[in-house]
């Protein structure tokens, strides 16, 4: 989506969450705290926790207690140093491997049911035979409709085990269907697009790098360098980062020789350098690296070794400022510890990790302060790079101490909505509505063969717009006489929303990318 306005708050408070995670591997096997600390010698806190438990005039939960005086603790240390709760360590680690064990399916709660509204290719319930459109009734034994159910409920009820089976029984076209799906590994792609946008010029977004991303992308490569592709525009525009291994070997396969592509290092943690070490896919081909406020981490890794190496002209604005290296440790009670222990550094010796000694509020609150300091529409020269100048071997001047700032500068879109079609996207109204109307006109949008094809030839926005006018009426939101200016907006949205819905994400990208600023930008530097 071009704009992002409508999420401009929501990226503000939730962008250290969205991805923020950064390792040199993921740690599956890192010894729990007692093989760390193996003195036997108990702890003040420990003593205290002891005595709590023992003595308190009143009843307490002390692994709450446990839980507030670990945070309190890490808030004394750097942002990124955080404790993972032992009933979020799972989706984290699924979110890092890159996949999960379930049944392949997307869905929405809609009028207390939950509505099939993708089903993976070739994955468990696509061999089961579920469609779009379903409505699921049963899980095992459980009835799943009604105002109880929710979508953490309808998500426990479904996964499971690798090879376990599941019974549901769904509402298709008005009759009952029962069927048993098997279990399985469900990816969670990192490559959401990646397609030719010319006959020469390919694009591949990533989304973050984990356990599966490096594959994934080479995939991607290799297809379309068989396609034709001799350029490529990398996208890494919201993608919050990752595993540092992932991130250095696809930066590898851009650079020649043995070039160093990043160091870590920290008081307690040696220097450790990671360098090319195979033949590149794509060392000679025209690069450029798509950027913004919200690439952080592994995705400045990318970014920082190719704009050293003079590899990459770098679209966007300056990136988050990232610089540290976390690892994450299993704690004994199934929770874990991800510990910033290490900076990182560019080739050229760079640590972009902007600041955050005025305390994790005022750090939370920097990218605001981007966007209240006019940087985010100005670009990054209305305000002073806090760390040193360094100069690449072609004499470009890049800065360290504060994100990676691009070579080239695309200015946020304020453009804002008013309140009422803001609350179109504020409580799913609009993605529900998307999915009702694809229902609804499916025989009609079965003659678009290709997001290329729905492009060029969709643009009926206008009758999908007045449907969405009455749809949102029925739950009291009234957009019937917003300005000119919204209709345009939300328009182009229902367009890019209905390519996601038809062939997600590669299709929203597709089309999205037709009216996309940096895109056009990005196919004026492969033409010089």
């Amino acid at each position: 989506m071009k704009r992002l306005q409508v999420w401009m708050p929501l990226l503000f408070s939730v962008v250290l969450i969205a991805g923020m995670f950064i390792g040199s591997a993921l740690r599956q096997n890192v010894p729990s705290s007692r093989g760390i600390f193996n003195s036997g010698k108990r702890s003040v806190l420990q003593e205290v926790m002891d005595l709590v438990n023992l003595k308190y005039v009143d009843k307490v939960n002390t692994d709450t207690l446990t839980e507030d005086a670990i945070q309190a603790m890490l808030a004394h240390l750097d942002p990124h140093s955080v404790f993972i709760p032992a009933s979020n360590v799972e989706e984290i680690n699924e979110d890092l491997q890159g996949n999960f064990e379930g049944i392949g399916v997307e869905f929405f709660i809609i009028d207390d049911t939950v509505h099939v509204t993708n089903v993976l290719s070739d994955g468990p319930s696509d061999k089961a035979g579920l469609q779009v459109g379903d409505k699921f009734l049963k899980v095992g034994d459980s009835t799943v409709t009604g105002k109880s159910i929710t979508g953490d409920k309808i998500k426990n009820f479904l996964r499971g085990a690798g090879g376990s089976k599941v019974q549901v029984t769904i509402l298709r076209n008005g009759k009952q269907v029962s069927t048993a799906i098997t279990r399985g590994t469900i990816p969670l792609y990192s490559v959401d697009a990646s397609y030719l946008i010319d006959s020469t010029t390919g694009y591949i977004h990533l989304n973050k790098f984990a356990g599966t991303t490096y594959e994934e992308f080479m995939k991607a490569m290799e297809t379309l360098e068989a396609k034709g592709m001799k350029k490529l525009i990398f996208d890494l525009r919201g993608n919050g980062g990752g595993i540092l291994t992932e991130a250095t070997d696809i930066v590898d396969e851009f650079l020649d020789d043995e070039r160093l592509i990043v160091y870590t290092q920290g008081n307690r943690s040696e220097k450790m350098e990671y360098h090319c070490k195979r033949p590149g896919l794509f060392e000679k081909g025209k690069l450029v690296l798509l950027v913004d406020e919200s690439s952080a981490s592994a995705s400045e890794v990318v970014a920082g070794a190719l704009q050293d190496w003079d590899r990459a002209t770098i679209i966007g604005r300056r990136t988050f400022g990232k610089g540290l290296v976390q690892e994450q440790y299993d704690l004994t009670d199934g929770s874990a510890l991800r510990l910033t222990v290490a900076r990182y550094y560019t080739p050229l010796g760079r640590n972009i990790q902007k600041p955050y000694n005025k305390g994790r509020e005022a750090y939370n609150e920097e990218l605001a302060q981007r966007y209240m300091n006019g940087e985010l529409v100005n670009g990054d020269t209305v305000t002073q790079h806090t760390g040193p100048a360094f100069k690449t071997r072609k004499g470009r001047t890049v800065y360290g101490g504060g994100g990676i700032t691009p070579d080239v500068f695309i200015p946020f879109d304020t453009a804002t909505f008013s309140s009422n079609v803001y609350v179109l996207f504020d409580n799913q109204l609009f993605s529900k509505f998307i999915y009702i109307y694809y229902q609804q006109n499916k025989a009609y949008f079965d003659q678009f063969k290709s997001p290329a094809d729905f492009a060029r030839r969709y643009n009926d926005t206008r009758t999908a717009w007045n449907s969405l006018v009455a749809y949102a009426g029925k739950s009291s939101v009234n957009v019937q006489n917003v300005p000119d200016r919204d209709k345009v907006e939300v328009e182009k949205r229902i367009k890019t929303w209905l390519a996601r819905q038809i062939w997600r994400m590669e299709g929203y990208y597709e089309v999205s990318n037709s009216d996309d600023t940096a895109i056009t930008r990005a196919m004026e530097e492969m033409k010089k």
